[in-house]
């Protein structure tokens, strides 16, 4: 059994995907069209579309891939030498649930002028990441995220939900369940390994509208797979809100005072197929040294995690957003998070069912840490390339464990009687502009091992410099007028 079409048909993992697989698939179903697919500067999908004229063309445009204008698509390619190859990824190939003529979709990697990759392209940044987590650690670095989302409908008088109270809320009381099982449908084809979704905490109705803030969650998958079926699950959300006439939007504030959208990002660190963050039941050494990475390098991850002023409105007190760099228990004040993994030693299956036998399941594969800061406004390879170079980073401080026991916290942070725990605690950046100058003063940690280019790092604080927002939070607290313009400047970020 398996969502993904090509799968279900071709009888193997889509890892193993081979051009003969692809070829045959679109031969055997009646494909017209082909869709090469790219992630841009700005985060979204890019579509070239290919009518399959005969199988030689088919075959060559599987092969050699195609041109385009790479000046167009990235800010820091000129234009005087803008050609790019797009050359797409086997693995990822899923059929185009929105069109009326059968076509096939692949997302591409860029290629430069020498047939080599693209050293400043997103999806081979987080490559070459991956890559250097493995040769530092001896391990692999997986990913999941959290994809948090607002629907946006003319206003249903019946059955009103509790104003920020959406949580896991049922029908009819929330009003878009329906939409996201559909979207949860179309992901799962494309390939996307969903672990859940549900209505999230945030609701409310405003100028005659209602607004219904959603999640879907993923499994963990190698890091640079998490990305893909990120970025082609933001994509089919709009697509799927666009057949509907909905608004969706993905940005991080949409008003005061009510819940921001998140792009949390659990991880976890593999070795032989096992997962390495527990060890006899608590986190591990492992575990807690990765911590330490992203505990240092905490205020330049906003740079490729929180990418837009309004970003910055969400990281404040007791929205369930982390202001300091610390880290803790089952804790939604603390920037990275240590979920329930399922340590207890009883069988809740079988106390929950008395007819069950103990299962015996090895739940040490569940546990993962939780980094709560990012955004939707996220370059998703960028930002997922930087939590893996925070977590080798890690590994190669000499300090790791005495960092991670500093910067442990585990009371509500934003509680009036805790206020001195945060005491020795940094904060994150407060702006766009704050988060360029921490990249700026850490950079060369990401450009080691020639992870992150430097055109690249130039190219991210440059666009953060631009916004000049160091004093926008007070420019705007006592202006809501100045807040929704800002609002809507940013409304489909990412």
């Amino acid at each position: 059994m398996n969502s993904n079409r090509l799968v279900e048909y071709l009888k193997k993992p889509a890892a193993e995907f081979t051009k003969a697989d692809i070829i045959t698939y679109i031969a055997d179903h009646g494909i017209k069209m082909i869709n090469f697919m790219y992630p841009a500067g700005n985060g979204r999908l890019k579509t070239l579309n290919f009518v399959i004229n005969d199988m030689a063309y088919l075959d060559a445009i599987l092969t050699c891939g195609e041109r385009v204008d790479g000046s167009s698509l990235f800010s820091f390619i000129e234009a005087g030498s803008s050609d790019l190859y797009v050359v797409p990824r086997f693995r990822t190939a899923f059929v185009d649930p929105f069109v009326g003529i059968p076509t096939l979709s692949l997302l591409c990697s860029y290629f430069n002028k020498d047939g080599q990759p693209l050293e400043s392209s997103p999806e081979y940044t987080l490559h070459k990441a991956c890559r250097a987590f493995t040769e530092v650690t001896g391990m692999e670095f997986e990913a999941m995220g959290e994809l948090e989302y607002y629907v946006i409908d003319e206003s249903l008088e019946h059955f009103p939900a509790t104003d920020q109270r959406g949580y896991h809320e049922s029908g009819p009381y929330a009003k878009f369940n329906d939409f996201r099982v559909e979207c949860m449908e179309y992901i799962a084809q494309a390939g996307g390994q969903i672990k859940y979704g549900h209505s999230e905490v945030g609701n409310f109705t405003l100028n005659g509208k209602v607004y219904e803030q959603n999640e879907i969650e993923f499994l963990s998958l190698p890091a640079e797979e998490a990305a893909d079926q990120l970025v082609v699950a933001k994509w089919i959300i709009r697509n799927l809100a666009n057949v509907y006439n909905y608004d969706v939007t993905f940005a991080p504030k949409i008003t005061v005072g009510k819940a921001g959208s998140g792009l949390h990002v659990h991880m976890r660190i593999m070795k032989d197929g096992r997962n390495q963050m527990l060890a006899n039941g608590e986190l591990s050494e492992t575990a807690r040294k990765a911590i330490a990475g992203i505990m240092k390098l905490a205020p330049s991850i906003t740079a490729f995690g929180n990418t837009n002023p309004t970003s910055y409105f969400r990281l404040v007190p007791h929205q369930e957003a982390p202001t300091n760099i610390c880290w803790g228990d089952r804790n939604r004040s603390v920037l990275v998070r240590v979920p329930l993994g399922w340590t207890g030693k009883t069988d809740m299956c079988a106390l929950a069912n008395p007819l069950e036998t103990p299962s015996h399941y090895d739940t040490t594969q569940k546990q993962t840490v939780e980094m709560r800061s990012p955004d939707g406004s996220a370059d998703v390879y960028q930002l997922i390339a930087g939590l893996a170079v925070a977590c080798r980073y890690g590994f190669e401080m000499e300090n790791a464990l005495e960092v991670a026991e500093k910067t442990y916290v585990n009371v509500n942070i934003h509680k009036e009687e805790n206020k001195h725990k945060l005491t020795g605690l940094e904060q994150l950046p407060d702006s766009c502009a704050a988060s360029a100058n921490c990249l700026q003063q850490q950079r060369t940690i990401y450009e080691k091992y020639n992870v992150f280019s430097p055109s690249m790092i130039d190219g991210i604080i440059h666009k953060l410099k631009g916004y000049n927002d160091l004093d926008l939070r007070k420019e705007v607290e006592n202006s809501p007028e100045k807040m929704m313009n800002l609002v809507m400047a940013y409304f489909h970020c990412g």
